[in-house]
């Protein structure tokens, strides 16, 4: 009777050491990205990322699509998604009304922001574009808009009253300012490279005449109610299987724009407020919301 209990006593614990193990492996995340919308566009993005990730961490994470930031912001307060990747103007926002902290920034080269004009164009200075027309990008994208933005800030400009501002589609800016429509070009420097590269001008029909300082970090933000050991865990696989998941994070063509990152731990809430100081030039110094969205 001894050697029976003994038996059963010892399955059982067997049975409940099983079952915990289980639990443990099927620990899932919700993971979205502010970028992509919709799940066809974050699968072909991500879906290597993801496996990557849950292979190191031992976790399953799930992506979550989300229709734009807003949506985001309101699924990380409900609980609905634990991790976000984001850009740095959306950072600021989340920070603010989640109260989400970094586990780990992307950090992108040569990541800042230009105004272009043409060479030939006769502008040579901020200062000669008062009263004309500029384009910039989507409204609140970090790079395209506040960005560009700034710049005119930091040399004494304010670009809503001393500019005619157009916000509109990059190509078509582009192609905007090759007409002489508009008389500069706000963009990412990137984004710039990319079209003088396609276009059929020579690099030196364009020129740059003023760019900004490199931008924060895009960065991989989690919820205040994921648990801490589950944070460090995630921000230290991001240190062990960095060459795994920068090389994941490639396979997406949208993706591209990492060539070259590195992951980065040591990130400050300190580090973004150059972007709280594009809200406040743009009208909006509270950023507690998204512009465009």
């Amino acid at each position: 009777m001894t050697l029976f209990r003994s038996l059963a006593i010892a399955l059982a614990l067997i049975a409940v050491f099983a079952v915990t193990r289980k639990a443990e492996a099927a620990q899932t995340y919700k993971l979205a990205v502010t970028d992509l919308e919709g799940m066809e566009e974050l699968q072909r993005e991500f879906a290597r990322f993801r496996e990557v990730l849950n292979t190191a961490t031992g976790y399953d994470f799930e992506l979550f699509p989300v229709n734009n930031r807003t949506a985001a912001v309101e699924a990380l307060r409900s609980k609905n998604v634990d991790f976000v990747l984001t850009g740095p103007a959306e950072y600021v926002v989340f920070k603010k009304l989640t109260n989400a902290t970094p586990v780990i920034g992307f950090s992108r080269p040569d990541y800042f922001s230009s105004v272009v004009v043409m060479a030939d164009s006769g502008y040579t200075s901020l200062e000669d574009l008062k009263g004309q027309k500029v384009a910039f990008g989507d409204v609140g994208s970090t790079s395209k808009h506040l960005g560009p933005m700034q710049i005119f800030s930091d040399h004494g400009i304010n670009a809503l009253s001393d500019l005619e501002p157009m916000y509109i589609d990059q190509n078509v800016g582009w192609q905007a300012l090759k007409r002489g429509d508009v008389a500069a070009f706000g963009t990412t420097n990137s984004k710039f490279m990319q079209l003088r590269e396609k276009d059929e001008l020579p690099p030196g029909a364009f020129r740059v005449i003023a760019r900004g300082p490199d931008l924060p970090n895009d960065v991989l933000l989690v919820g205040p109610h994921v648990d801490q050991k589950v944070v460090d865990t995630v921000r230290n696989v991001f240190d062990s299987h960095s060459d795994e998941l920068i090389a994941a994070l490639l396979v997406g063509e949208e993706n591209q724009k990492y060539q070259g990152m590195k992951f980065i731990s040591s990130i400050k809430d300190s580090d973004y407020n150059y972007v709280r100081e594009m809200y406040a030039t743009i009208g909006y110094p509270q950023y507690a919301e998204f512009v465009g969205d």
